[in-house]
């Protein structure tokens, strides 16, 4: 274990005054649900799940100019990243702001679930699946489109398929809501990640083996 239950806990309760008490009661049932899908995909991580449902949103409550400007400092391509939706830049931002404000929770397997848990990317790890999907279905999201996520997830029973049978409805899963998202983005005509794109048609290629 890289995190003590204490400094989680400590973790917590630095995030719980840092946010807005809605945000904070989503960050909190993210965290219960990543350990939940955790227990049954990746019990020896977590720790990092824990942490990293805890900072994924960070920097959420901030404004798109103050989102631009971290991402400005960080040396990030702003025009470029200006072409997708402002609604995923905090999960670039919150990666930046774990390295200043964290430090101690900056380990590659959190940063990278915390930095694709809006979009995903190809070939996710578990700790990016399990954050993504639990941001998806926590139980503070009425959506829905995330009420039937989280139903279609876990009425499927989960716990009692073979391990094989569990990735592959894990897999589906995260289609579904990358489907879900992009056809919504699609029908606004906003403009869609290409991470999302590359995630989606991995998954695919992934589910026809």
């Amino acid at each position: 274990m890289r995190f003590s239950d204490a400094q989680i806990d400590a973790l917590r309760e630095r995030i719980r005054g840092s946010m807005s008490d809605y945000r904070f009661i989503h960050t909190a049932e993210v965290e219960k649900m990543a350990a939940r899908i955790g227990e049954l995909y990746a019990p020896d991580k977590l720790d990092i799940l824990r942490a990293a449902a805890l900072l994924h949103d960070v920097t959420k409550e901030l404004t798109p100019d103050e989102q631009i400007e971290m991402l400005r400092a960080a040396g990030e391509d702003v025009a470029a990243l200006e072409l997708a939706s402002h609604k995923t830049f905090h999960a670039r931002t919150a990666v930046y702001a774990i390295l200043r404000d964290h430090p101690e929770f900056a380990y590659e397997e959190l940063l990278s679930a915390v930095r694709y848990h809006t979009t995903g990317r190809a070939d996710m790890s578990i700790c990016e699946k399990i954050i993504f999907l639990a941001d998806y279905i926590d139980m503070s999201r009425k959506f829905d489109d995330c009420v039937k996520l989280r139903n279609y997830f876990w009425d499927a029973h989960p716990e009692n398929m073979s391990e094989s049978e569990r990735e592959r409805h894990l897999l589906q899963t995260i289609l579904i809501g990358l489907d879900t998202t992009l056809s919504s983005l699609i029908e606004e005509g906003a403009p869609t990640d290409p991470d999302s794109v590359s995630a989606r048609n991995f998954i695919i290629n992934q589910l026809k083996k």
